[in-house]
């Protein structure tokens, strides 16, 4: 009867020692139920080995001309446990600009190679909109557009909140900045605004959030820090509400941040800022992003040609337009009528121009500020007017 499973060595032990009292191959064959080639392979493995001769051998190639070089795997792994929260494909990125004479494994393979020493990290899926979404289509070139955000906050060893103010450029995704700081408040965020102009130059445009101090429910959504924005030549962007995939770039370096620097922080700010300075040259020099062909943010930024200003010029505007200068309580004064627009303007001219009968747009040099209704004598919001005035005109 054929071998079964349980009991082979038994049986391959009991061949040969029928096989020994002097019963032929072709009599075993018959008796065991197997071709005379395999009882003639088991006589000849007992013959060179004996009785461990009829073990199972390995049926591994004993030489694999594609196998890694166990140096170059080692360098592989001592590069990813240097940068832990890194794939596969940076880390070889990186190993390739390091050592370009080398032959280093396809990315394929590098990640076998990291997933045998238990080196990579299972993501779960994230259903949503992806980073690079429509409102990011202009950003095709180096501060053509940035963005600026606080990492949220946390507390570190020594109780103090830290709040982590970063800025970016959307078309390099270069990491202009990232700041701990005490407070959200303008007054201690314009400095590092004003110093990463001064490094870096003027966007054409920033993109952030509603909330302060970059917003405010002031007419245009201006705050302090944005109307210093527009009065440097910047266009103020803010995303919708709930809506954070229209900052991806920035909000997709901020989960890098805080897997790297974030989650286990240092008793002090003064350390703590030393981690977010290393990550911020790992993040633009060492880093690859496949957003970029899996160049760094490095070797695609370039500082902006338009400097940070000595001086600002007062607003000038067109012939074909109507200028008020708002008093100090934000008041403007409208065919005999008090309008209020915005004490953030006070003593500050704006502009009138006339779109429809009674529809006038109301900007601060270039930022439409909101609409001014003369059938009722408001001053609305510019999401309001299109979703009430010029809807119903249409």
């Amino acid at each position: 009867m054929p071998w079964t499973e349980t009991c082979v060595m038994d049986l391959r032990v009991q061949l040969i020692s029928d096989y020994l009292r002097g019963f032929s191959p072709t009599t075993l064959s018959t008796a065991y139920g197997v071709s005379r080639k395999t009882v003639y392979k088991w006589i000849e493995r007992y013959r060179q080995n004996g009785v461990d001769g009829l073990k199972d051998q390995s049926r591994a190639p004993k030489h694999c001309p594609h196998r890694l070089d166990e140096d170059l795997v080692e360098r592989i792994v001592r590069a990813k446990k240097q940068h832990l929260d890194w794939g596969p494909k940076k880390v070889l990125d990186l190993l390739r600009r390091e050592y370009p004479d080398v032959a280093w494994p396809a990315d394929s393979t590098g990640g076998d190679v990291l997933k045998r020493r238990g080196l990579v990290k299972k993501w779960r899926l994230r259903k949503g909109v992806p980073a690079d979404n429509s409102p990011f289509a202009d950003c095709h070139e180096a501060n053509q557009s940035w963005s600026a955000d606080f990492k949220g906050d946390f507390r570190l060893g020594n109780k103090q909140r830290c709040y982590p103010l970063t800025m970016s450029d959307n078309g390099s995704r270069y990491l202009l900045a990232c700041r701990g700081l005490n407070t959200q408040r303008y007054d201690e965020v314009r400095p590092w605004f004003e110093l990463t102009f001064r490094e870096f130059g003027l966007p054409q445009s920033i993109r952030n959030d509603n909330g302060p101090p970059f917003a405010s429910r002031s007419l245009g959504g201006l705050s302090r820090l944005s109307k210093w924005w527009i009065d440097l030549g910047i266009r103020a962007e803010r995303i919708r509400p709930g809506r954070p995939q229209e900052n991806g770039r920035h909000e997709r370096m901020h989960r890098s941040l805080k897997d790297g620097v974030c989650k286990d922080p240092s008793y002090s700010m003064a350390r703590q800022q030393e981690r977010f300075d290393r990550f911020r040259v790992e993040y633009n020099e060492l880093r690859s992003h496949e957003g970029l062909d899996r160049q760094t943010p490095a070797s695609q930024y370039e500082p902006s040609q338009r400097a940070y200003p000595e001086l600002i010029l007062p607003p000038q505007y067109n012939s074909d337009v109507t200028v008020r200068r708002v008093r100090h309580n934000g008041e403007i004064k409208w065919k005999s009528q008090l309008l209020y627009v915005s004490e953030l303007l006070a003593k500050e001219p704006i502009g009138l121009k006339q779109i429809d009968e009674h529809i006038w747009e109301l900007r601060y040099r270039f930022h439409l500020l909101g609409m001014l209704n003369e059938k009722t004598m408001k001053v609305e919001p510019v999401t309001e007017w299109r979703s009430s005035t010029f809807d119903k005109k249409l």
